[in-house]
């Protein structure tokens, strides 16, 4: 072959290779691999907001104390929490954000003394007492002491933004000394043989971010409250779980010391308000 026509090929290939290369280029720019617009879909185990064992159900006629439908019965009709169309127009931003695995654990199926546990499942919400950066930087931290590990499922930030932090069917450590007093009795359940029984195998913990005037103050009695945002993220992340509005507690009510505040100058008008206009009862029959 003449050193001409070869040349040429040796051209041909290499402004074929350059051309592919380009293609690749512009196609990895117009779709980056490490976006983090939040407003992008968090992945598949992100997507729900409480797993199926965690969620319960009302049963028509049956009474309040016994609120786990009959799996014999199946003439029986259902009311189930659905979203309406006031929550499909609200849109909140969100994100994920990991936390180290020693600040929370897995739900126990029984307790330390081998007791099958089935509570249904709570909702306790907190406040952070300083900035959602704060709360998070503590939370990825490693902690071996058992006696300070804590985390929430979420935070919601002042501007509304919704932080997943640890995934639902995990246990976070949101409430130490606690109990939860509801229409089932009193609930407490004891995993860890050091430490108090708590609320945390059947809770699930979202926080609120402290107001700026509050940050890292101790013993107030108030604070100037939480944005329309945060009320309004709070009321579309609860909106999606089927846990009724009795089982909605706070930190300050499932506290056995007395010492929990938060969410201090919480709202709660304003929040169920806007909770029920996200979600409502519908009767379901089963097929």
């Amino acid at each position: 072959m003449k050193f001409g026509a070869w040349a040429t090929r040796v051209l041909l290939i290499f402004l074929m290779l350059a051309a592919l290369i380009l293609a690749l280029f512009i196609g990895g720019a117009r779709n980056p691999q490490n976006q983090t617009n939040s407003r992008n879909l968090p992945d598949k185990s992100w997507n729900q907001y409480l797993p199926p064992q965690l969620q319960s159900v009302v049963t028509i006629g049956e009474k309040k104390g016994n609120l786990t439908p009959s799996p014999v019965n199946t003439n029986k009709n259902y009311l189930v929490y659905t979203t309406t169309k006031e929550f499909s127009k609200y849109k909140p931003d969100f994100r994920q954000v990991k936390v180290d695995p020693s600040n929370y654990g897995d739900r126990y199926t029984a307790d330390i003394h081998g007791q099958p546990l089935n509570n249904q499942a709570i909702i306790v919400l907190h406040e952070t007492s300083n900035s959602t950066s704060s709360a998070i930087n503590f939370f990825q931290t490693p902690h071996d002491d058992e006696s300070i590990q804590a985390s929430y499922h979420a935070i919601i930030t002042l501007q509304g933004t919704v932080v997943y932090l640890v995934p639902p069917e995990k246990r976070a450590f949101g409430a130490g000394n606690s109990v939860f007093k509801g229409l089932n009795g009193v609930e407490s359940v004891q995993t860890n043989p050091n430490l108090p029984p708590s609320v945390n195998n059947f809770a699930y913990h979202v926080s609120l971010e402290t107001p700026p005037d509050a940050w890292g103050k101790n013993n107030i009695q108030q604070h100037s409250g939480y944005t329309e945002a945060q009320y309004d993220s709070l009321a579309w992340l609860i909106a999606q779980s089927q846990v009724p509005d009795d089982r909605i507690t706070t930190h300050k009510a499932v506290d056995i010391a007395g010492k929990k505040v938060d969410p201090l100058s919480f709202d709660s008008d304003n929040f169920f308000n806007k909770l029920h206009s996200f979600r409502q009862l519908k009767t379901f029959r089963p097929t």
